[in-house]
């Protein structure tokens, strides 16, 4: 069973931030294919960006609120929702996703293979993280977050699981640049909405800088499996 500690206090600020939502579908909505599963989606927020590109969505919420709160959100039929970790899972997909969920757990090479074998051949595995351990701060231990990610992390996981990397790279050079600054002044986290809407203002600038820079920087990862 995976060790997730986290209750999702600030979901709220960072569901808000529809400018970096749009943004990371973006960037993963090739891949994704028929019957899906998203690992971990809090309050379900990412769901209105993706479902028109799925034909069916199941929602696996190991924290029972959360769970609560899906539940009294999502009545469509398309939308299936659980109280439990991909570990209970018997179904394969042709798409799981973990949208900044798998930095939450300890065990995150487990949980990996648990959500391989939850894959049809051919499927793919969508995790995106935060980036950069350098930058791990106290609003990282605050929400839960045993650490961030480099390239690095991922290849060792693919040799581990066999899975193969159809596409890893860095996204958010703004945030990036924001994290930077709050490694060398020590910024306060106070006023968490406030900056979360600051940030989310300028992530068309971001999204210019990633496309010219070939996503070499960012504050978040994204990393792409393929189930071969």
């Amino acid at each position: 069973m995976p060790n997730i500690k986290y209750d999702g206090y600030e979901l709220e600020y960072f569901d808000s931030a529809y400018n970096f939502r749009n943004y990371q579908i973006s960037l993963v909505k090739k891949y994704l294919k028929g019957n899906s599963v998203e690992v971990g989606p809090g309050k379900g927020e990412l769901v209105n960006y993706y479902k028109k590109y799925l034909s069916s969505i199941r929602l696996i919420e190991p924290n029972y609120k959360l769970f609560s709160f899906l539940k009294k959100k999502y009545k469509n039929k398309k939308i299936k929702i659980e109280n439990k970790t991909i570990y209970k899972v018997k179904n394969k997909f042709q798409t799981v996703m973990y949208f900044d969920v798998l930095e939450h757990i300890k065990k995150d090479l487990n949980e990996v293979r648990q959500a391989q074998k939850k894959l049809v051949k051919n499927g793919y595995l969508i995790i995106s993280v935060p980036a950069h351990q350098i930058f791990y701060n106290k609003f990282d231990k605050s929400v839960g977050h045993f650490k961030r990610y480099n390239k690095k992390d991922f290849e060792k996981i693919s040799i581990e699981t066999n899975l193969k990397i159809e596409k890893i790279i860095y996204y958010d050079s703004f945030g990036l640049l924001l994290l930077i600054l709050n490694k060398l002044f020590n910024f306060s986290n106070k006023d968490l909405k406030s900056k979360v809407k600051i940030w989310n203002f300028f992530i068309p600038f971001s999204r210019f800088i990633d496309l010219i820079t070939f996503n070499r920087f960012g504050k978040s990862l994204l990393c792409i499996f393929k189930n071969v």
